[in-house]
């Protein structure tokens, strides 16, 4: 990948986002070792952001190893369906990768699988990361895996829908949300005022940008606390939207990628979506008039849902330390990072990044919200049975009264 590479071309890349198994074993236990001729073998098993992301590893891991002729980079792609499974599977079996990304990391932590963050890159790359993210990789005071890419949440409006409505200007506040909204979907002809994504897929974000949205909170590395008092107004006002028919039809089985499909072909007026969605609108449909702005909250206070992927290494071989070691130094160099970011179509995590991806207008509405982001309870070793019980049980707000769901799934997490 070359530095010039601009947004405009790299997200359209990522607009085919797509969970396709693309995988090439590690071939067991012992293939990690150095070798008679000094080789050091790293097993790196990372998920699939979209139809480039093997090649685009693929381009990452041959530039350094023409630098680390002595290092062979064994790279595995899984879908993200099936990577916890995977990695579950290969931390069972004595087979863990040596380089793994992933999201939750404080189980494998508490286990003392994983190198402390500080003993596999460089004080340097260390100092680069932006604080706040390093702050969500802490565990017991120490970070334990390194901040990998961001993403914040943003509303995007399509104009022509709204002006069709009435509506003079994109909603700030949930009152100005459920009026807009219901405007847009009285239009009729298929279309929806907001698309209300509360399926499998991924019910905890949709869930975050309202239950945040009305000052509520999933908790901290010490507690979850999804029935907290504070949640039920965001819960309450997702039903209002509901019942007044402001979105699609039956929300509560509705998946995110899909429901996104249908704002891309100009039938919703409004979405809670990702940065990589520009790049998707961009290939699929480039003439629709949209906007993006910062997602409508209760009292209009700025808000977003941030999430963020971990890079991690586990200790399978103190003599990989110092391979380890040098791969994620020449990956979080800017010249490397960055385009990998922008073939993806996320935020950068390290300030270099973020400052030669500034400006870049694409993005900006997503870094202009990214002060203002919330992030999942990540280290709390909880918080991976909060993400299923959401998963699994929070679409049912759609005909169960709300606090009954809340505690449905509270009840999940305290049963572990």
């Amino acid at each position: 990948m070359k530095k010039s590479l601009r947004l405009s071309a790299a997200v359209a890349v990522a607009a085919a986002a797509s969970l396709t198994l693309a995988s090439c074993g590690f071939g067991g236990g012992t293939g990690g070792d150095t070798a008679a001729d000094g080789t050091t073998t790293l097993d790196m098993l990372v998920p699939s952001y979209s139809d480039a992301t093997q090649a685009n590893w693929e381009t990452v891991i041959a530039g350094f190893e023409e630098e680390n002729p002595d290092i062979d980079v064994k790279l595995e792609v899984q879908s993200w369906d099936n990577l916890e499974s995977v990695i579950t599977t290969k931390v069972q079996g004595g087979e863990a990768p040596d380089i793994y990304n992933g999201g939750p990391f404080v189980g494998f932590a508490g286990d003392g699988l994983l190198y402390p963050a500080d003993e596999v890159v460089s004080s340097e790359t260390l100092a680069d990361f932006d604080e706040g993210f390093l702050k969500t990789v802490e565990f017991e005071g120490a970070p334990y895996a390194l901040p990998f890419i961001a993403s914040a949440r943003a509303l995007f409006v399509n104009n022509a829908l709204l002006e069709q409505a009435g509506v003079a200007a994109p909603p700030t506040t949930w009152d100005e949300l459920l009026d807009a909204a219901t405007k847009v979907s009285a239009l009729g002809g298929g279309v929806a005022g907001y698309g209300m994504p509360l399926g499998s897929e991924e019910a905890q974000a949709e869930a975050a940008v309202w239950l945040w949205g009305g000052g509520g909170t999933f908790g901290d590395a010490s507690e979850i606390t999804i029935d907290d008092p504070a949640n039920l107004p965001g819960a309450e006002q997702i039903k209002k939207m509901i019942d007044a028919g402001a979105t699609q039809a039956d929300p509560g089985a509705t998946d995110r990628t899909p429901l996104f499909d249908i704002f891309v072909q100009g039938k919703l007026g409004m979405q809670v979506g990702l940065p990589p969605y520009v790049g998707k609108l961009a290939e699929d449909n480039p003439e629709l008039d949209y906007s993006i702005v910062p997602i409508p909250t209760q009292d209009g206070s700025p808000m977003t849902v941030g999430v963020g992927d971990q890079l991690m290494a586990f200790q399978n071989d103190g003599d990989k330390q110092d391979a380890i070691t040098k791969f994620f130094d020449y990956f979080y160099t800017a010249d490397v990072y960055v385009p990998w970011v922008q073939a993806e179509g996320f935020l950068p995590v390290t300030k270099s990044g973020s400052e030669e991806l500034g400006g870049e207008e694409a993005l900006k509405p997503f870094l202009d919200v990214l002060p203002d982001a919330q992030f999942y309870p990540t280290t709390n070793p909880a918080w991976s049975s909060a993400d299923a019980a959401f998963k699994a049980l929070f679409g049912q707000i759609q005909t169960k009264p709300a606090q009954e769901v809340l505690t449905e799934i509270q009840t999940q997490v305290d049963a572990g």
